[in-house]
């Protein structure tokens, strides 16, 4: 089968999407000469926008208003011959079908892909031991992937090369003298959060003249870090400053990143600066299956059987997390910086 455009379809949050970036570094390594296409949400496209590997962003937020007729229109005047469906939607992989994609890929867990798509890949994530970025590569078994990635190989394919220049003023605020740390605590609900108390605890123990902190997050999120950003004048707010392409740009200039299991949190593994994830043992959000992922990746999370939580968010098992602990390990990593 001629395979020369692929479409990797791919429309949740941001952090999924990242890592979903090594997807198409595999696809890009099986076809070289082929033309990669990512189907997301509006809200990733600057992801999409600095990944070498893929040539096109293709905006579902506009599709999915169309008719089923014009979207699966729209979706064969992309002259793809191949759809990877990483996020199984029923609607996409309605569309798919009827743009007539001669090769769709899907899993064999949802019933829709028994009708909708021609090559089925068993692939349950619900029970698996493997992570979210391994399983997304079993889906290309049909195109020739292996069935095993290592995480290892896995964080040297995100490919995320093509970054936009930061606005002037915002570059320097970075301080080549100090360790430059860049705080997330917010998650927009996506995860356990650890807590503004332990975010202000750990900006209490490390020592200003070593480090300069920035606190990071959306507009919509600076009315819930006000307590922190009041209690703490010395960190720089972030917050609603920065476009998501301008964030990237502003993480992989600085020397760390501390977050829950957030998009920024995987876009700092993927840009290979130390990104520090606070986590949870509970399944399905334990760092097994969701750590973030490259060589300067660690993750802090307390060795329990945590479920008497699991329905409530209020979640013990994160915010027991010493500061302390990820206060050592930062000092660790500035003292390293001060050598090189």
């Amino acid at each position: 089968m001629s395979r020369s455009t692929f479409i990797i379809s791919r429309t949740d949050a941001i952090g999924d999407v990242v890592l979903t970036l090594p997807v198409a570094g595999v696809l890009r390594s099986l076809y070289p000469s082929a033309r990669i296409l990512f189907l997301g949400r509006s809200y990733t496209e600057d992801v999409i926008a600095a990944c070498e590997h893929i040539a096109s962003f293709l905006n579902w937020d506009e599709w999915r208003r169309l008719p089923a007729r014009e979207a699966a229109r729209a979706m064969a005047a992309t002259g793809a011959d191949c759809i990877i469906h990483v996020f199984p939607d029923k609607t996409i992989a309605g569309v798919a079908k009827k743009a007539r994609i001669a090769e769709r890929i899907g899993t064999t867990n949802r019933i829709y892909h028994w009708w909708s798509c021609n090559e089925l890949v068993r692939l349950s994530r619900r029970n698996s031991n493997d992570h979210e970025a391994q399983l997304n590569l079993r889906l290309l078994a049909p195109l020739g992937g292996r069935s095993e990635y290592s995480l290892e190989e896995i964080g040297g394919k995100y490919g995320l090369t093509r970054l936009v220049p930061l606005p002037p003023g915002l570059e320097e605020l970075l301080d080549p003298q100090r360790f430059n740390l860049i705080l997330h605590p917010k998650s927009r609900g996506s995860a356990r959060e650890w807590g503004l108390e332990n975010y202000g605890r750990l900006i209490g123990g490390l020592p200003r003249e070593r480090f300069k902190i920035f606190v990071s997050g959306t507009a919509a999120e600076r009315e819930l870090l006000a307590p922190l950003l009041a209690e703490h004048p010395e960190v720089t707010d972030l917050t609603g400053r920065l476009t998501l392409g301008q964030l990237m740009t502003f993480i992989s200039k600085a020397d760390g990143l501390v977050a829950a299991s957030t998009g920024p949190l995987h876009l700092a593994a993927a840009l290979g600066i130390p990104a520090l994830g606070i986590y949870p043992p509970i399944r399905p959000m334990h760092p097994g299956r969701w750590a973030p992922v490259g060589p300067k990746a660690r993750v802090f999370v307390k060795a329990a059987e945590c479920e008497d939580c699991r329905r409530t968010g209020n979640c013990h098992c994160i915010r027991e997390i010493a500061p302390s602990a990820v206060e050592a390990y930062l000092l660790t990593l500035a003292g390293e910086r001060g050598t090189h």
